[in-house]
């Protein structure tokens, strides 16, 4: 039978703020930072050689978040628990907030999670993180613009792809825009690729942005362009 309680005191909070006293105008956020699975749910039996797989996380986009936060001196709320436990950037309503399978793997302690355990996820993991990313918003003098941090894989579904950076919105497209405008650098950037507002994506800039009024863009970057620290750099500096 799965927990009742999701996190242990070792596994700490759902997510963490780094760089709280940044003074820039901007609320980086990065909610599929890490792969971490808690202790209590036992990896969710995850084969060896997925444990570490985009399923799991989004390699490469924390060490990006970390990267702009430092650049920006921007606050930065960075998830701490895989998305594979709870997918922050999804409501509770949606069905791949706890995905069972995902494009390539079996998710096998996602399968029949009951209403109890499921809530359990939700308030331990979802709710706290916005809790904290509400706090944090609440903390700037004047409204700030709000960017996510993403990646994402070179192919799906056996389909190459050909967009190196995306440029996604919700309803507001003028941020997402704008950066594109301003992008002459090398990088293939697009507006709502690889995925879009379409695909149920935006919902942490729609309930912290959209609801807000604030300036927002979801960053999404190629996986492959972020494989060591020199990359990150180079893509850092491109945004």
């Amino acid at each position: 039978m799965l927990p009742q309680q999701i996190l242990a005191r070792d596994d700490g909070p759902a997510a963490e703020v780094v760089n709280p006293g940044g003074r820039a105008p901007i609320c980086l956020v990065c909610e599929h930072a890490s792969p971490a699975i808690p202790s209590s749910l036992g990896l969710l039996g995850l084969a060896d050689e997925d444990r570490y797989s985009h399923a799991v996380w989004d390699p490469g986009a924390g060490d990006l978040a970390r990267s702009l936060s430092e650049r920006l001196d921007a606050p930065l709320v960075l998830g701490r628990v895989s998305r594979l436990v709870y997918d922050c950037n999804r409501p509770p309503e949606r069905d791949d907030a706890t995905p069972a399978r995902t494009e390539l793997i079996d998710i096998p302690g996602n399968r029949e999670l009951s209403p109890q355990h499921r809530a359990a996820r939700i308030r331990e993991v979802y709710d706290a993180f916005h809790r904290i990313l509400s706090e944090t918003l609440d903390g700037y003098a004047s409204p700030p613009a709000l960017v996510t941090i993403h990646s994402f894989t070179p192919s799906w579904f056996g389909a190459t792809r050909a967009t190196e950076i995306g440029l996604l919105h919700d309803a507001d497209d003028r941020m997402a825009r704008a950066m594109l405008a301003n992008g002459n650098d090398g990088y293939r950037k697009e507006l709502n690729q690889p995925y879009s507002a379409a695909d149920g994506v935006t919902h942490m800039l729609n309930r912290h942005g959209t609801a807000r009024g604030l300036d927002s863009v979801m960053i999404e970057v190629r996986n492959d362009l972020l494989a060591d620290r020199q990359a990150v750099a180079r893509v850092a500096a491109s945004l």
